[in-house]
């Protein structure tokens, strides 16, 4: 009995470090954000209880109207460039080719991923700058003058669309290329006696075989672009105007700029709350498109 006891102690002992962080550093937060979300607070006088005043403010302020738009045109475009260049790279990748060279793009289409968004988006900014940018620079020599890319609402968001996609995809793909590799080598020979080439091959055999993880993958990829921040704010700071301001931007200026901490809770609220809507919409939704082997 004392030896079970003490077994059961030390078990403890070694979860009470990853424990006592996590409580910390995750629930304590979050705990107390919710519950600031129904107060006001600038950090320099008292907390005030404002019940729901911070939610009936922000559906009626325009900024954070269209921040949330802003951010469900991100989430459509970018999610979905992300997930079939991924998808396309990794078909092409699994398919013959020697080991090292399989290896290399493996490695080439994940490195974007392992470096900082912020400096990645800083070296973005002076290529798609309008003056001496690099990508204005190539369009001259065929004869195309200079585009506004980070000026011009109609192109400032497919900047910060690009640059995110480019980053990101790399992800999506090493989760695509295990899904691939998964799959049984008997199902394409016997589709291909059947005479399953192409795009039949893909659509009939690739696609919902590797459903399962196009579902982890979407999943993943819609939770991350709906919290993105760091593109669209160094590239543009949310402009021109607000055409790139996302529902982040609008937490981080609510809490840091203008001190209200309170509406930036309010904020986080709503968008916690959508993102567990829409993430249990997708898993509803797989049960119809998802096939499991």
């Amino acid at each position: 009995m004392t030896a079970a006891r003490d077994s059961a102690l030390l078990r403890w002992l070694f979860l009470a470090p990853t424990m006592l962080g996590v409580g910390l550093f995750v629930v304590l937060p979050i705990v107390g954000s919710l519950a600031l979300a129904f107060f006001r607070w600038d950090i320099i006088t008292s907390p005030q209880f404002v019940g729901l005043q911070n939610f009936t403010e922000i559906a009626t302020d325009r900024t954070v109207g269209i921040s949330f738009a802003n951010t469900a045109v991100f989430v459509a475009v970018a999610v979905s460039a992300q997930l079939v260049v991924a998808m396309l790279l990794a078909v092409l990748v699994h398919a013959r080719m020697p080991a090292w060279l399989r290896v290399f793009f493996r490695s080439t289409f994940f490195f974007p991923l392992v470096l900082s968004a912020a400096s990645v988006s800083i070296l973005m900014k002076y290529l798609f700058n309008e003056s001496y940018g690099v990508i204005n620079w190539a369009l001259s020599l065929v004869g195309i003058p200079a585009v506004p890319w980070l000026t011009s609402p109609q192109w400032a968001m497919v900047v910060v669309i690009a640059v995110y996609v480019w980053q990101n995809f790399g992800f999506s793909f090493l989760l695509f290329i295990g899904g691939l590799g998964a799959i049984p080598t008997e199902v394409y020979e016997a589709g291909a006696i059947d005479g399953a080439t192409g795009w039949k091959k893909f659509s009939r055999l690739t696609l919902p075989l590797v459903s399962p993880t196009l579902l982890v993958a979407s999943v993943m990829a819609i939770i991350s672009a709906l919290q993105v921040f760091d593109q669209p704010y160094v590239l543009t700071r949310g402009g021109p105007g607000d055409s790139t301001r996302t529902v982040v931007m609008v937490i981080y200026e609510s809490a840091f700029r203008e001190l209200e901490f309170g509406r930036a809770s309010a904020i986080g609220l709503i968008l916690m709350v959508l993102i567990m809507l829409v993430t249990a919409a997708q898993f509803r939704l797989a049960r119809r498109f998802v096939f499991y082997q």
